[in-house]
């Protein structure tokens, strides 16, 4: 089929966009063409779902939880910091009144700068500005020639390369598919190194106890080359801080808290809350215990140290009332979507959403899905979208050719975005003038100077005429995605790394390796 035989997107472009649908085959490219990395920004407001009474009652709402019913803090230490802010402590339950939680929360920034150990492709959390993720901690993994299976370290390290060689991913939001084959004990290790050697994405290691996210951070601290005082004033890396939803924190959930908030690095504190399993069945019950999960998590970080970066993390949306099944993409999940981001305005902080989907394949189901996911996520002014390339089943399974279609449709918003330029060139009076009535534009100077760059050009979509699909053997989107995860493997070339600075980072894992890395109970 074409893709998988040297035919690619930047002949598709080139062809829709200077010779019309029926033009006829050149030679591909020698690199698959594909939108510059960039980082991305709104433009203009974000949407608003909630009057500003309705998103008052929530925040009273979410204040009375904390004050009168209370989280579960399940590690005495973080009990003993709250108690010491000023929080009510009586066994695991914590209460904070409202005071003390708006007092707290106060402290985090707005808007804060994550480093990457390529200088160039650092970014903004916060403000106007946008962050792409991968698709992250999935179980499973698929494509088209091996089916689902168990993630091991093979397809782990192929869906980082993927993530590198995709433009649109400005981080890896965890470890794409979960590298089974590797022993628990030191899988961080091994999956860390590969994060932050084959890409140069901002980097997630997990919060799962204190030794794990402890090394997670010298990791990316060596992969960096600066000392501890440099990471601390840059942050460098972010971790996904989960609520136990309903009204719990664990305790490797806190120790991650404290790690992270010490060390002046990234928490994105999210809770889990499906309504109608883990939170209240109505959509605004859930905002109101999503709320405040985040503001106990928030306050928590700010208790640990004043002004560590933090982000509010929206993670809302539906079950299935006839399995119990979590659904995605749903006119819900929209709408929690952009409430969340309204949430996040409303204390002045960074928000995360997600692309998710519930679908078993990449399919019709699994686009739409998305998009009404993408839909919410941006309309409601997302500034760390999680899970951006490649999530499929709900989570539990990484999907090769959903990376590719994703970052398409990602690629696409961001065309989006950019601004509508008018002026006298784009308005091109002289250029209509020249072809007058009943003419055409083709030929004209105008054209001819802008059509290499003058429109989108999509990665999967096949603007072909049926003719000429037929005869390239009539592939599907999922057929095209495929051979593009092949020639974007075949293409990929790993970031540039300091000897030395590699020397010190395999160093390090070596030692922690042969330490035994992070206890486990097996």
């Amino acid at each position: 089929m074409a893709e998988t035989t040297g035919e690619g997107v930047g002949e598709r472009g080139r062809r829709a966009r200077g010779a019309g649908r029926g033009g006829g085959r050149r030679s591909a490219p020698a690199k698959l063409d594909q939108p510059a990395w960039r980082r991305l920004h709104h433009r203009g407001p974000p949407a608003r779902i909630l009057s500003d009474d309705a998103l008052e009652a929530i925040h009273e709402a979410s204040l009375t939880i904390l004050e009168e019913i209370g989280i579960d803090f399940l590690l005495p230490e973080a009990r003993d910091r709250l108690a010491v802010a000023g929080a009510s402590v009586q066994g695991e339950r914590v209460r904070l009144d409202r005071a003390l939680v708006m007092e707290l929360i106060a402290k985090a920034p707005s808007a804060f700068d994550v480093h990457s150990r390529t200088p160039e492709r650092s970014v903004r959390f916060g403000g106007d500005e946008i962050v792409i993720c991968s698709v992250a901690s999935a179980p499973n993994v698929s494509d088209l020639d091996g089916g689902r299976r168990v993630g091991n370290r093979e397809d782990y390290r192929n869906l980082l390369k993927l993530a590198q060689s995709l433009n649109v991913m400005h981080a890896v939001g965890g470890y794409p598919v979960e590298p089974v084959d590797i022993h628990p004990s030191v899988r961080h290790l091994e999956a860390l190194r590969d994060m932050v050697t084959l890409t140069d994405r901002i980097p997630h290691p997990y919060s799962l106890g204190r030794d794990r996210i402890e090394d997670g951070i010298e990791i990316v601290r060596l992969s960096r080359g600066v000392d501890r005082a440099t990471l601390e004033r840059e942050p460098s890396l972010f971790s996904i801080i989960n609520a136990s939803s309903p009204l719990r924190y664990d305790t490797p959930m806190l120790e991650g808290v404290i790690a992270l908030a010490e060390a002046g690095q990234v928490t994105v504190i999210t809770p889990f809350t499906l309504a109608g399993a883990m939170a209240p069945v109505t959509i605004a019950g859930a905002l109101a215990q999503q709320n405040a999960e985040a503001l106990a998590g928030i306050a928590f970080s700010q208790a640990v140290r004043p002004g560590a970066p933090v982000v509010y993390g929206g993670f809302t949306s539906n079950v299935d009332m006839k399995s119990g099944a979590p659904a995605f993409g749903t006119p819900e999940y929209m709408q929690a979507a952009i409430a969340g981001g309204q949430l996040a305005r409303r204390y002045g902080l960074p928000y995360r959403s997600s692309n998710v989907n519930a679908a078993n394949v990449p399919d019709a189901q699994a686009a739409w899905e998305s998009a009404f996911s993408l839909w919410g996520a941006f309309t409601g002014g997302v500034n760390l979208l999680m899970h951006g390339c490649g999530w499929m089943e709900g989570g539990l399974t990484a999907s090769f050719e959903k990376m590719v279609m994703d970052a398409d449709m990602i690629a696409m918003v961001a065309g989006f975005l950019d601004p509508l330029v008018v002026d006298d060139a784009a308005l091109a009076l002289d250029a209509v003038r020249e072809v007058g009535p009943g003419g055409h534009f083709f030929g004209t100077a105008h054209t001819q100077d802008r059509y290499r760059t003058a429109f989108f050009a999509p990665m999967v979509s096949d603007w072909r005429n049926h003719e000429s699909w037929e005869e390239a053997g009539a592939p599907d989107a999922l057929t095209r995605a495929n051979g593009l995860v092949k020639r974007l493997l075949a293409e990929y070339k790993e970031p540039p790394m300091d000897p030395a600075i590699r020397e010190a980072l395999d160093a390090f894992v070596a030692r922690r390796i042969a330490e035994g890395g992070a206890k486990t109970d097996f």
